[in-house]
């Protein structure tokens, strides 16, 4: 038996993620990763400046999301007023199982939030209720567990907000502290739970009356201020599939689809500042990062502070569940492609690899 044990996991061992991404054959249909200049299977040549690449191109509209909208569709709730004054923003949250197609061929079986992983990005102001109606249509007992300050009953664990398939539970807490947090289920088992894609942004901004010291900067982070309109903001949750159910990814992205800001560049505007909501929730790797080509990026760790925690640098790594904002310029850049990526060689030749367009 123990010999067996032993033979098992060499063989596994044998099978690297890159072998396994070359050979078709193994998920049927799935897009090859080539060098520059390979010629795909139906004859067709693709070049690109990179050497690795996926032939293809993933059918956003049978995803029901395109990683272009999922940058910036900021979802503020349907917002009114309590009778204390406080503002009231409720949200509608739906487990569902559903596949998606994560690089062009390839399909992933999720379990989402309301159909698209990551799911909706939930944006608030300091201090503001939060009210989220969570109904599991999925199959599978699940739960919201949101980073942020709430009470014991409302942590979306076992016990405390869990519920079966077909059950509907309401999640009520002030919206503290402001930064970019995240939600995620927290059913057991968490890895396979996370893994397959419950998980969503969850962004609180800082109320500027509540910071005098720092009103301007504060300003600058409110959803709909003239300061804020000043700002290009844009949502990036790092993360990866295992399709071979092994533990390890075969790939890795910024918002679910291999690859997707590598040839569709973001576009970004060379006089505006830019602003990263970056978030890490990646399974089976102890770490994620980004990192910056030409540039440099001042770093607020978890987006809970008005001062950079770290400035002037050009790669951060996250833990699982970590994540921040990062604040850069291009002001003083020539328009054109400007490259970044997981610094992590494996993930970006794997997927997290992307472009932005200066103009």
């Amino acid at each position: 038996m123990l010999m067996q044990l032993i033979l098992n996991k060499e063989l596994r061992n044998m099978v690297s993620r890159r072998s396994f991404l070359t050979t078709s054959s193994a998920l049927g249909g799935l897009a090859m990763v080539k060098p520059a200049s390979a010629t795909s299977d139906n004859g067709s040549k693709h070049n690109h400046e990179n050497g690795n690449r996926v032939v293809g191109e993933v059918d956003h509209k049978r995803n029901g999301f395109d990683p272009a909208d999922l940058l910036t569709d900021w979802d503020t709730g349907n917002v009114s007023k309590l009778a204390n004054g406080q503002t009231l923003r409720e949200f509608h949250i739906t487990a569902v199982d559903v596949e998606i197609e994560i690089a062009p061929g390839v399909m992933f079986p999720a379990w989402t939030y309301n159909g698209r992983v990551p799911g909706p990005t939930l944006r608030a102001t300091e201090g503001d209720m939060i009210r989220v109606y969570f109904k599991n249509a999925g199959t599978h007992p699940h739960t919201i567990h949101f980073h942020g300050i709430h009470s014991a009953r409302m942590d979306g664990v076992p016990g405390a907000g869990q519920i079966a398939p077909g059950e509907e539970f309401t999640y009520e807490f002030s919206a503290h502290p402001f930064g970019c947090h995240l939600y995620h289920c927290h059913a057991f088992p968490l890895k396979r739970h996370v893994h397959k894609g419950l998980y969503g942004g969850f962004i609180i901004d800082p109320d500027p009356a509540k910071h005098p010291e720092h009103a301007d900067v504060a300003r600058s982070r409110l959803l709909g201020t003239p300061q804020n309109r000043e700002w290009q903001e844009f949502l990036m949750v790092m993360n990866g599939f295992d399709t071979n159910f092994d533990e390890e990814n075969e790939f890795y992205a910024v918002n679910t689809i291999a690859f997707a800001y590598q040839d569709n560049a973001i576009r970004v505007e060379r006089n505006k500042p830019v602003r990263v909501y970056l978030i890490n929730i990646t399974e089976f790797d102890p770490i994620n990062s980004f990192h910056l080509h030409a540039n440099f990026f001042d770093y607020y760790d978890h987006g809970t502070t008005l001062t950079p925690t770290l400035k002037t640098v050009d790669t951060v790594m996250q833990c699982q569940a970590q994540r921040g904002i990062l604040e850069f310029s291009f002001a003083d850049h020539e328009p054109g492609r400007y490259m970044f990526h997981a610094h992590q060689s494996e993930f970006a030749e794997l997927g997290w690899m992307a472009h932005f367009e200066v103009v």
